[in-house]
Formats: structure tokens, sequence, C-alpha cells
């Protein structure tokens, strides 16, 4: 498993909470700004995987910006089977549940993913979103799996 220092210093702050292991890195342009791409198992949904592709800023673009301790939250999500599914004990409320937070600053913002049961269409729906402690923020992405082949 290959870790970032400052992206993955954070981690998950549920219980049973997913880790990513990093797949991909393309660099953009000359100032070290990449975009990372990583996969997260859910922890309570075997057979689903989803990959996630984030913003990471470059030494360089630290400097010029100077903002040293901050990556942009926005992000891009797709989630696949790639097993037999098993649901275990998972949150069917509105509100979802959840899977995965990693810290884009020092303590006051992160992307999340956040799993949403959509019992009547049975289908997971996997949002990804940043969460910010002094304001909310309307850059999202959304994957869904559907369950229709599922015991």
């Amino acid at each position: 498993m290959i870790r970032r220092p400052l992206l993955t210093m954070a981690l998950t702050l549920c219980a049973g909470a997913a880790l990513s292991d990093e797949v991909g890195k393309v660099g953009v342009d000359w100032l070290g700004n990449d975009i990372i791409v990583e996969s997260i198992a859910d922890p309570k949904v075997q057979g689903v995987t989803c990959h996630i592709a984030y913003f990471s800023r470059g030494v360089i673009d630290r400097l010029q910006q100077g903002n040293w301790f901050e990556d942009p939250s926005n992000s891009s999500i797709d989630c696949a089977q790639t097993g037999p599914i098993t649901i275990g004990d998972i949150d069917r409320s509105d509100d979802g549940e959840e899977v995965f937070r990693q810290s884009r600053s020092i303590i006051l913002k992160s992307i999340a993913v956040t799993r949403i049961f959509d019992e009547k269409h049975q289908t997971l729906i996997y949002l990804a979103h940043g969460r910010e402690v002094s304001k909310g923020s309307a850059k999202t992405s959304l994957s869904t799996v559907s369950l229709f082949q599922t015991k």
C-alpha cells in the first residue's frame, strides 16, 4: 500500500471505515500537481469497490498560493461490483453511513464517501463530497451499484 503523508493522515472517524490504496497518479502540470486515484473497498458490503480521484497540490503550487496545509476537496467517484455482493450490518436510514473520510487540510476540511441504501430500487448509492467545519460544499460526485442479482 502506498500512503501519502499529508493526504492520508486522517483517516476515518467511524468504526470499521474503509482504508484506501493508491492505484494511480497522473501528473497534470510542471508545478507538481497530480490527480490521485485510490481504491476503497466498502467495509460492510463485500464485493463492492469504489475508486475515487482527487487533486493533490505540489510543493511549487503550495509556495505560489501561500496555503501550505490544504488541498481542494473536489473529487470524483465510481463504484462497481468486484465480486459476489454480501451486505453486512449497514445503516439503512436516509442519512446513510460514512464509508471513508480523508483529510484535505490540517483539521477543517476532508473528502468523505457516504453510502445510502435505496431499498425500493435495490441500489447502493455512493456519494463523494467535501466536508468543512465552517461551510458546506456543493461539489459532489455520485455512483450507484445495483443489487438486482444479490441474494
